[in-house]
């Protein structure tokens, strides 16, 4: 298994759902590089499990520094970066009336302006010729209750991936965008008492398409292939990997 022998990678969010879900994806075919996160127990954990070819970063996508300290240091581990895969984000539930404006800022600061900056920030490091994997939501397609930021944020990272995409033309730089549907990772914690994620996985299963909520590893796949050359021929495409929701769910 060696499509992306190695070839060195960040991902932020890397150290947990699907970040770590692509990290194992990527270390199976033979990279190296670096996951980001802010929990450093959870970061210590997934390193351990990716092994020695990869590094942990303690570091906050929100803040242009953090970000510049992330690109410095994995290029003087592993030297220039092939792959940018710019995964993290999340923020505030509700609807917009009852959306204020600091979960506003923390929403869009995490979901947008991280994206926007982990780009530009890591274009000194990267080969020309590199693959920047940009991660949306199906929530951007459908007006799934108390989304209405979270989806409009996704909504513009996925134009992201075709603006980017136009703007790096020059160095050969193909950005492309994985949308996810329901997903079995920890944020369901976040937001459900822990009695009833599993009726709530349940539920959200007995609606998709495919009968079941998609597993990192699904997303994992896709990443290892918009990293490779075996999409060399893409460049500002989205790839719905949602068990069919958007275009074949009621």
């Amino acid at each position: 298994m060696s499509k992306l022998k190695n070839k060195v990678a960040v991902i932020t969010g890397g150290n947990s759902g699907i970040g770590f879900g692509i990290a194992q994806a990527f270390k199976n075919e033979g990279a190296k590089g670096a996951i980001i996160g802010r929990n450093q127990e959870t970061l210590a954990s997934a390193v351990a499990q990716l092994g020695n070819n990869f590094i942990a970063i303690n570091a906050d996508v929100t803040k242009v520094a953090d970000l510049e300290r992330v690109f410095k240091e994995t290029s003087e581990k592993f030297g220039k970066i092939d792959v940018i895969v710019a995964n993290a984000g999340g923020g505030a539930v509700g609807t917009v009336a009852t959306i204020d404006e600091a979960d506003y800022d923390k929403t869009m600061d995490l979901n947008l302006k991280s994206v926007y900056f982990t780009v530009q920030k890591g274009l000194p490091y990267i080969n020309e010729g590199g693959s920047v994997i940009l991660i949306g939501s199906n929530a951007a397609h459908r007006a799934y209750a108390n989304f209405t930021l979270y989806g409009a944020s996704k909504a513009a990272v996925i134009y992201f991936a075709k603006g980017f995409s136009s703007d790096l033309l020059d160095r050969k730089i193909r950005v492309n965008v994985i949308t996810p549907g329901t997903t079995d990772t920890p944020a369901f914690e976040k937001f459900i008492p822990a009695e009833q994620i599993k009726a709530v996985k349940t539920q959200f299963a007995s609606v998709m398409p495919t009968g079941r909520i998609g597993q990192p590893s699904d997303i994992g796949k896709t990443a290892v292939f918009l990293a490779s050359d075996d999409s060399s021929f893409m460049l500002g495409a989205e790839l719905l990997v949602d068990g069919g929701m958007t275009y074949l769910a009621n």
